[in-house]
Order: structure tokens, then sequence, then C-alpha cells
């Protein structure tokens, strides 16, 4: 029987996605994956002819030949090719590519996208058909070509004046300068001391009530000193405390509006623990669709690199009427919420939200694996709580004077919840210990002092970048767009300009050096206002204002003017980029130890080479307390003799002390973690791994003990259950699933790295 022609072909980026949309399209269409980028400039050379007025040398990519030639057959055999690349500037680029790569002619061409891959959508898109947008395309070549040249530029210079391997660009040089100017102000910071003061009280019927001085004549007034404190104690001594005022009132707080990509990164990393290029990852899954019992493959969120606040009318009546069924009317407000963009949004698509608010992170939580799980019901619930009700609080302000002098507190508590039934926004700083309920307190009540209670303070300095304060302060200052977040904070950690420390990020003496040299000699490339404007500037190219090649003329001149310049004024020279000294002292000479780098990482080595040859895993200093000794905990990292991959353990820093009688041999898989058992005391730990995990007491003589099997950990066969198992499994025919197994198994394997490669 004869094949039936096809009659229309899809091009989609991944798998994942055609195996989605093939589902919704049926048996006219043929949907196939091209598997992220066909055409690109040269990985060897610049590829770009800056004499020829920027010309773009694009060539097919190495490896890629057989995708080609298959899209190839099968566009030539349909009478129509739906390019449905992702809908931003890098997805209409790649479209564009793909038309010229299988010369396709334009009246057989057409451009659909999908801001969320639903059976609804797909179809009513593949009815919508476009153009290509040649003015997306044309920012897309501009930001690519910009970046080249930078990159291309600029990067061998830093191989020549520092080290082989590093690179500079328009981006990560900005990024990296904020994280620069962030450690000076540490380094800078001159602390401040200052203290506060309270008064325990006790009303008319005895019950007790702490205060905080506020001031004087009521002008707000903070003591620099302890002279200052007991000045104002001796003053008050025998002085009456009365009640000046009792303020109550309901104070309503609002939702957070639904997750941009910025946003949900933040967020991300400070619930989920995820880092940016991670949660792009996994939400690059949820929206190309994931199998789920009884539905098939489903893309579960909307397009994810998005800076708008928008959400369609639809997708807010769905909401409120799961709102009404699971909460109540009393839950929902009686408008719809509408959220206003940031000033120069894009506000191409909506903003990240479930395609179906009906299905609830429980109804799929067995199709997903657990990161996927955790990130959709976080995307779930920040939708659904952010077209909820207010939350509203019972809040209570009491005044007490004492002469010229008042001492203040307050207290709220929770009268209707609102949208925290679901959802609240996690903050950047440690949260701060709730105020206890105040006791019933009059107007002109006379109160007794109990005793007053003064404390010590210094001002901190501001504190490091986390990825999520730093991505937050990338979009506030205009640097990248939703799409750069990610792959900008993870290139300046890939090339050890900046390391991470728990959740901090450092920067290294390699990027103190590289930013100097930035910051002396191409102020333009990691000035904030001027990456911010250079954005800009792409925008009015995508908006038909701006031709590309006129935003390149502009750069260019003056660019390599000043890199000329540079490479005359530096001529001989070269930087050294000075040692990383760590507390760590050599085992065999006693020299303190210094950080380097190598194939599998950083680790600590003697500066005393080649005398003395000693290194040891770098060492990191871990929140708690050793179980055994009390001592510091650190995080070291180990080379497998057997496989040679690195793994990662948690130590006393006594395990490899010169005094044996003060060695402690106190080692575990399990991560420490800043809280204390509450029963023992005792540092609580975590079981390692990416995401939320629940702490647990590992002290065997505590209540609180949770035994290793009860860790989540997988269970290990005794020995003597191994033993039994090999000496059973002898049968040949027990050999042909296992083969069965492996080709499988290399199959899945060969599926993820394609996948992986497109999502990179």
């Amino acid at each position: 029987m004869a094949k039936r022609a096809v009659k229309n072909l899809v091009i989609v980026e991944s798998p994942a996605k055609a195996k989605t949309i093939g589902k919704y399209l049926g048996k006219d269409y043929e949907v196939k994956a091209c598997m992220g980028h066909l055409r690109d400039l040269p990985k060897s050379v610049i590829g770009v002819d800056v004499d020829d007025d920027f010309t773009p040398n694009y060539r097919p990519i190495k490896g890629k030949e057989d995708i080609i030639r298959d899209l190839k057959q099968s566009a030539e055999k349909s009478t129509t090719v739906y390019l449905a690349t992702d809908p931003d500037r890098e997805g209409e680029a790649i479209s564009w590519h793909l038309q010229h790569l299988l010369e396709l002619p334009d009246e057989k061409t057409r451009r659909v996208t999908f801001n969320e891959i639903t059976r609804k959508v797909v179809t009513e898109s593949i009815a919508a058909p476009r153009s290509i947008d040649q003015d997306l395309v044309d920012a897309q070549q501009a930001r690519r070509i910009l970046d080249r040249i930078v990159g291309y530029q600029l990067s061998p210079l830093l191989w020549k004046k520092i080290r082989r391997g590093l690179s500079a660009g328009r981006v990560q040089s900005a990024a990296m300068h904020l994280v620069a100017d962030r450690e000076k102000e540490i380094r800078d910071f001159v602390p401040q001391e200052y203290w506060t003061l309270d008064a325990l009280l006790k009303n008319d019927a005895g019950l007790p009530f702490q205060t905080h001085y506020y001031g004087k004549n009521g002008k707000k007034y903070e003591p620099a000193s302890q002279e200052e404190v007991q000045a104002i104690q001796r003053e008050l001594e025998q002085v009456p405390f009365a009640v000046k005022s009792v303020k109550r009132a309901d104070k309503q707080r609002s939702p957070s509006p639904p997750f941009t990509t910025s946003t949900l990164q933040q967020e991300a990393s400070r619930k989920l623990n995820m880092t940016p290029r991670r949660t792009m990852a996994i939400a690059q899954q949820l929206y190309e669709g994931v199998d789920i019992t009884g539905e098939g493959a489903v893309g579960l969120i909307t397009y994810m690199r998005t800076d708008s606040l928008r959400i369609s009318e639809e997708a807010q009546q769905e909401a409120r009427q799961l709102i009404d069924s699971r909460y109540g009317a009393a839950y929902r407000p009686e408008t719809f919420r509408q959220y206003k963009a940031k000033a120069g949004a894009q506000d191409a698509h909506e903003a990240i939200r479930p395609s179906n608010v009906a299905l609830t992170p429980e109804m799929v939580k067995g199709d997903l694996t657990g990161e996927q799980y955790r990130l959709y019901r976080l995307i779930w619930s920040r939708f659904l709580a952010s077209q909820m009700s207010n939350a509203v609080y019972d809040s209570v302000n009491v005044e007490v004077m004492a002469a010229d002098h008042a001492f203040r507190a307050s207290a709220s508590s929770l009268k209707f919840a609102g949208y925290t039934a679901v959802y609240e926004e996690s903050r950047d700083e440690e949260k701060e210990e709730r105020e206890p309920a105040l006791p019933e307190l009059h107007e002109g009540e006379v109160v007794e002092l109990e005793k007053f209670q003064s404390q010590q303070h210094f001002t901190q300095p501001p504190a490091r970048f986390t990825d999520a304060t730093l991505i937050r302060t990338m979009e506030e200052n205009g640097i990248g767009r939703p799409s750069t977040y990610a792959p900008t904070v993870s290139t300046i950690l890939d090339r050890e300009y900046v390391v991470k420390e728990g959740k901090y990020l450092r920067m290294t003496p390699l990027g103190e050096v590289v930013n100097d040299l930035m910051c002396q000699r191409f102020q333009s490339i990691v000035d904030v206002k001027f990456t911010a404007r250079m954005e800009d500037q792409l925008d009015e190219v995508e908006e038909g204002k701006m031709p590309w090649k006129d935003l390149l003329r502009q750069f260019y001149g003056p660019f390599r003017e000043n890199l000329t310049q540079v490479e005359k004024d530096m001529e001989g020279v070269y930087l050294k980029v000075p040692d990383e000294v760590s507390e760590e002292v050599c085992d065999i000479c006693g020299r303190n130890m210094v950080v380097k780098s190598g194939r599998f990482g950083r680790f600590l080595a003697c500066p005393g080479y080649p005398e003395c040859t000693f290194t040891k895993p770098l060492v990191i200093q871990m929140p708690g307390r050793c179980p055994k000794c009390e001592g510091r905990l650190m995080k070291r990292t180990g080379i497998s003799k057997k496989s040679g991959k690195q793994y990662t353990y948690y130590c006393c820093d006594r395990l490899s002390s010169a005094d044996e009688s003060a060695r402690c041999d106190f080692m575990t898989w399990d991560v420490p973690v800043k809280d204390d058992c509450p029963v023992c005391g005792k540092t609580m730990f975590k079981k390692s791994g990416r995401g939320f995990k629940k702490p647990f007491c590992i002290n065997a003589e505590c209540s609180n003990f949770l035994p290793e099997e009860k860790r989540g950990y997988p269970k290990k066969p005794a020995s003597g259950e191994e033993t039994a198992e090999k000496s059973t499994t002898k049968k040949p025919a027990a050999k042909k699933p296992a083969a069965k197994k492996s080709a499988a198994k290399k199959a899945t394997t060969k599926k993820s790295a394609a996948k992986k490669t497109v999502e990179e």
C-alpha cells in the first residue's frame, strides 16, 4: 500500500514539542524537530565581515547534516511548511535560517507561534499563520553580531594579557561589574555603632508586653552609644509610663503579580534552590509538553521567556471559577486583577501561567519528576494567588509615653487569609521574627515598668549578590533581556570570575583583574547605562524604528578605535592574577595553601611548588557544628580513583589534623544546615541534591533522630544478598532482557542529549 502523502510539514525546535503538537494536529500534518539552530556563524573565526558592512557568514552547523537532509526531503513533499519555532527573537531567527537553508519559497512558507501548547492555541495559530517578521530577525542578528564582535575581538586581548581561556562579553562584563562594585562596597563599608532600648511593661491586669524606644518630643531618635542609653534610662527611672494611644486597623496586603522570566528565576532560586539555568531548562520541559496519564503529551505552562504581566481574560475567568469552587466566593475579588508591566517591557507574550489552571499540581504530580512538580506548583500557586482577594490583617499600634519620651509596640494577626491560602512570596533577607500579640490596653492606662533592655548593634554592609538578587538588579538596570539572564549568570560562574559560597556570589582574584582591566580600558562595555541603552536600541530595531546595521556602525567605530589604542598602550604588559590565599595550612611544609583551578574545578595547592607538591580538595566552611567534637564543618570535594569523577562530602575540619589526639573522624554525605535540633540542640542535616529537602537530626541519642534508611536514600543490599543475587544470574536467557534494556538506555541517553542541546 502506497504511503499517504503529507500535505503540511510543521517544524518545531524539540522532539518533546513535536510530540505534543503532533497529537493536536492529526494526520494531515507531519511535525518534526530541527533541534535548535541548524545554521549559525562559524565557531573557529569571527564569521562577520566588518569591512563589508558587517556581512555575516552563516554556515550549516557541523553534525546536523542528517537533520537538514531529512527536513529538506519532508519539505519537498509538502505543500505548506509551517515554521513553529519559539515565539521570541531567537525563534524568529531560527525560522528565517530554516527558510534559507531548506530553500523554501515564500508562497510555501508560513510562520506560526504558540504562547502555550494546548489544542485550542495550536489549532488557532495554524489557522492564522503569518510571514516571518524581518524586524525580529534583524534585532537578533544585531545582538548576535554585537556579541560576536566583542567576544572575538576582546577575548584574545585577555588571553595575551592575563591567561588563555578567558572571555569578555557585552552583557556578562556589565553583570560582573555589578558584582565587583558590590564587593568594593563591602570592603569600604565602615560599621556605625547604634543601640536599641526596650522597655518591658505590665498593664493593669499584670500582663507583660514589650515596647521599643522611639524618640523624644515626637522626633525619632536612635541612641549612638551606651552613655546615651544610660542617660535616657536615668531620666525615666522615676517617671510614670502611660498609654497615649491605641490604634486598631485592618491592613490589607495584595498578592504578587504572576511570574515573568526574571521573577520566576528569582523565586525558584529562593524557594527551590534552583539555578537560573536549571529553572529555565525545567520550565522549557513544562512548556513543550509532559506525558499526563489519560491525556497524553500536554503543555503545562505558557511561554517562559517574557517580561509581560498581561493575563488573557479567558485564563482569568478559569482562575475565578477554580477559586469559587475550591475556596469560596470571598476569596475572589469583585473585578479581574490587572497588573501593569514595568516601563520598557516588550509585552510580547502573557505572563508565565499554567495553560490550564484546573490541572492542579496534585493531579499531575505522579507524571512529573520532582523538579518538574515543584516548579509547576510554584507557577500554578503564584498565578492563582495573583487572581485572589487581598489578605487582611488585624493591626494594633500602641504608643506609650514617659515624660517626653515615646515607646512604641505593634502586633498584627491574620484576620482573612485571602491569597495567602495559596501562596506567599519569599524574601531575599532572613524573615523577621514576628512580634508577640499585645494584651488589652486602653488610652490613658498607666502601665508599670518592669525593666529596661538595651543592646549594642553595628550597621551591616550590603549583602553579596545571590542568583536571585543579581538577576533582579540586572532587570532593574536594563541589562539583558528575559532570554539572557540565566546564560549571563552561568557564564561568569563558568569562567570563575565569580564563585558561589553557599548561595552568595563572591568575586575571585581572576574576576577582579579582568574587571579592573575592563573598567580602565573599556569603560563603555562595563558601563551599566551604556549596556541598557544598547538593549533599548535593539528594541528599536525589533520595532522597525532603526536599521540594524546602523546600530552596528555606531558601536563598532569607537570600539575598534579604543581596542587598537589599548593594544598599543599595553604592548609588553602582562597582568598577574594574585593567588587566592586560604586559611588551610599545607600538611607537609606548613605554608598557607592557595586556590588553583584544574580540569575538575578548584582545589587547594601548596604555594611552594615545585619544591612542595602537596594538594588537597578545596574546603568551604558550612553552617553548624560537628556533632562529635563541636568543631567546624567543612565541604570538601574528592576525585574517585575508579571513575575519575568529582564527588562532594562534608566533614569535621579536624579530619586531617596533624595532631592525632585532636583528630575527628566525622564525615557524611548529608548537608549540614544552620538550624539546630529543637530537642537536643545539635546541628541538623538534610539529604544532598537539588530542591528543598526537610532537615533531620542525626544524633542517635536524640528522640528526634532519623535513621539513615528513612532519609530518602536508595536502600543498599546486604553483602550476603548481593552475593546471592550474583550467584543466581548465570542463565544465558537473562542476558537478552539486559541487552534490550541497554539498547533502550542508549536510545534514551541519545534523546536526552539531543534535548539538552536544544535547551542550551
